[in-house]
């Protein structure tokens, strides 16, 4: 099953979604087909996992969350005050900049200077999140019916932004050796006279993986002699479980050969998600960059999203959200311990090498199609994870686990969960 199956029971974000079930008549299923338009999928019901959990919520069954991917509702410290630099007097006079307020710009390069990443903030571009910044890339990037390559497995998000767009997603393979790697002669053979950008998520979610230097040059040049930009999803690239995971991460603004654009926003780095803020950070060919930059300012100017008082506020957002970042960075650190403990203990089941980012995955015993599994899960065990088909592996069975729950519950989450297969 592909991506468009877990977009059906969930939101492209993890939210669930309630959507009415489809029409049950061939008229009306023929007036929706005329009315509508087809980039998005047709079928909005809810799958079988989304009806299991409202069961039990209804029913007053309770369960553990190791699905869970929003840092807000995750237990925790949040200084009480620290969204009060958004209430900046200086928000109430509307100065619109397309690529945003320079200082904010600057803000954001000093960021990536944090993560040894040199930046100048005119080749920074603010969004209000990473979607929007796929949306406007994929807009100056692609004409409709072009492709875009983008990781399988990988955060299903990529065929909703992409349809949207009226785009192709093509995917290319990430294999498992061990640890996982980018299967670079496949994506090599991906590549067609309408694809337009590659996208790599570095670390990669749920696989972890980061992308190493010589994978991210090799994708570079591949992109320069087919004419494509890559885009680099680095929101998860603080979270790294180890000081060698971060020490190997390789570095796509370090690429001079082709057009690069890294991505990131608050919602991650400081744990923020409903502040609405991301970037852009732009990198290659002198000339190519000015022609993606202006391109991306008339696209901004268009739209004008990002609001004035969350710019203002950047600064103060990424240095005060630190402190919450060091939790997020202990916790996600911990669990992915914890996970490796206890599948050790259990032969049939085995937690995925990873490098970083916010899940683990859990390769279990096939003895039952993954969507049967996570069913039974949340009624017969009182866990709730993600299949990994949800996130378009290619073969079962595979589980999906958030690192972001509190340890405590994470560490029973799992221990009920392993038991299964013990």
């Amino acid at each position: 099953m592909g991506l468009g199956t877990w977009g059906s029971g969930f939101g492209a974000k993890g939210r669930e979604r309630r959507y009415p079930p489809f029409p049950p008549n061939l008229r009306a299923l023929l007036i929706c087909l005329h009315v509508f338009s087809s980039r998005l999928q047709s079928d909005l019901a809810i799958n079988r996992l989304a009806v299991a959990v409202e069961r039990a919520r209804g029913g007053g069954h309770p369960f553990i969350d190791l699905t869970e991917s929003n840092p807000t509702r995750a237990g925790f410290d949040y200084p009480a005050d620290l969204l009060a630099p958004l209430g900046d007097c200086r928000g109430l006079c509307y100065a619109p900049e397309p690529l945003g307020v320079l200082d904010a710009r600057r803000a954001v390069a000093s960021d990536y200077a944090r993560r040894g990443v040199s930046v100048d903030p005119e080749r920074v571009v603010l969004t209000t999140s990473t979607s929007e910044a796929y949306s406007l890339l994929f807009k100056v990037l692609c004409d409709p019916g072009d492709e875009v390559l983008v990781p399988r497995p990988s955060y299903p998000l990529f065929e909703h932004l992409t349809g949207l767009e009226a785009v192709a997603a093509t995917p290319y393979d990430l294999e498992y050796h061990g640890r996982w790697a980018i299967d670079l002669g496949g994506l090599a053979r991906a590549f067609s006279p309408r694809t337009r950008a590659v996208v790599m998520v570095t670390p990669n979610n749920p696989t972890g993986s980061f992308a190493r230097q010589h994978e991210i040059a090799e994708i570079a040049s591949l992109c320069a002699a087919h004419h494509a930009a890559l885009v680099a999803d680095e929101v998860f690239a603080d979270y790294a479980w180890s000081p060698e995971a971060a020490r190997l991460a390789g570095r796509v603004l370090s690429v001079c050969e082709a057009l690069v654009v890294s991505l990131g926003g608050l919602s991650k780095a400081v744990g923020l998600p409903q502040v609405k803020l991301g970037w852009m950070a732009v990198g290659g060919p002198d000339a190519t960059v000015r022609q993606l930059i202006a391109r991306l300012e008339l696209a901004c100017d268009t739209y004008l999203s990002v609001s004035t008082p969350v710019q203002l506020a950047a600064g103060e957002l990424l240095a005060r959200g630190a402190a919450v970042r060091r939790q997020i960075q202990a916790r996600v650190s911990a669990n992915a311990r914890e996970l490796r403990v206890r599948a050790a203990r259990a032969p049939s089941t085995e937690a995925l090498v990873a490098d970083a980012g916010w899940y683990g995955v859990l390769q279990v015993p096939s003895r039952v199609p993954e969507d049967d599994l996570v069913v039974s899960l949340v009624e017969e065990d009182g866990v709730l994870a993600h299949p990994g088909y949800f996130f378009d592996f290619s073969r079962e069975s595979f589980l999906i686990l958030s690192l972001l729950a509190p340890e405590d519950r994470f560490a029973e989450g799992t221990s009920r969960l392993l038991r299964r297969f013990a």
